[in-house]
């Protein structure tokens, strides 16, 4: 029953591409800009994420540039792919970035960190290419009793929010996830955290949006509601967003590089 709707709302610019397919990215920014109330939910992401960039000296980096446009919204972005495709600045890795120690003020993301095969290595190179006071600042799937009902169902990815490490199983460079991994280290492994990477302290973790971007279809679904219907969605966010732990699909998170630790 569940494959059988899945198959039904599946969008049909990408129902018949595989994820890992680079046109599956390039339709997916056609998808984002037609959809007008995904397209509203993006705009408010990326707000969110600008205003966490710090000022000063260093580059702005955006891992998983994809189907986004938050050149929008941070002026000299940097952008940047795990393929090739139109309007990335670099195709690179996120676990060997070419940067310079310290050359960076923020790399940023969007549903990215929970895609890196060994975030482990992710993260030290973050903390070796940032600069202190510098940050990363993301938007990622969340675990909630809600989510934890509606990603295994829905959503294309793995999500495993008991997974004892890091780690989910090897695949192709989008569809190799954990949706549960950003939420596991800030969350249920955040101890771990703070002991392997002291140089990062976590300024916010903010679970929300239980349902926008889910009645919006995103961006592998038909759309389930009208984009006139947008400011009716938010208010019904904005009131189960008292209840985080129970009701929300995703967090906005921004960690910062400490100055008190010195590069290695």
């Amino acid at each position: 029953m569940i494959g059988a709707i899945k198959k039904l709302l599946a969008h049909p610019a990408t129902r018949d591409l595989s994820i890992d397919d680079p046109r599956t990215t390039e339709r997916r920014r056609e998808i984002i800009q037609s959809n007008r109330f995904l397209r509203r939910i993006y705009d408010e992401w990326y707000r969110l994420i600008a205003a966490r960039i710090p000022d000063g000296r260093g580059g702005v980096l955006e891992l998983g540039h994809g189907s986004g446009f938050l050149e929008q919204y941070i002026p000299r972005l940097i952008t940047s792919e795990v393929f090739a495709c139109r309007g990335v600045d670099l195709v690179l890795d996120g676990r060997s970035l070419p940067f310079a120690t310290a050359s960076l003020k923020a790399l940023v993301m969007v549903n990215v960190l929970h895609h890196v095969p060994g975030v482990r290595e992710f993260l030290g190179e973050a903390r070796r290419c940032l600069r202190p006071g510098g940050s990363i600042v993301m938007i990622e799937p969340w675990v909630s009793t809600w989510a934890r009902a509606i990603y295994p169902r829905l959503h294309h990815e793995w999500f495993h929010p008991e997974a004892a490490d890091w780690s989910f199983p090897a695949a192709g460079p989008l569809s190799g996830a954990n949706g549960a991994l950003p939420w596991i280290i800030f969350v249920s492994q955040r101890r771990v955290f703070e002991s392997e990477f002291p140089e990062f302290g976590i300024e916010t973790v903010r679970p929300f949006m239980p349902f926008r971007y889910l009645v919006s279809g995103g961006v592998s679904l038909r759309p389930l509601m009208p984009s006139a219907t947008f400011p009716v969605w938010r208010a019904i966010d904005g009131v189960f967003s008292r209840w985080p732990n129970r009701w929300s699909m995703f967090a906005l998170l921004h960690l910062r590089r400490r100055s008190c630790h010195t590069f290695t």
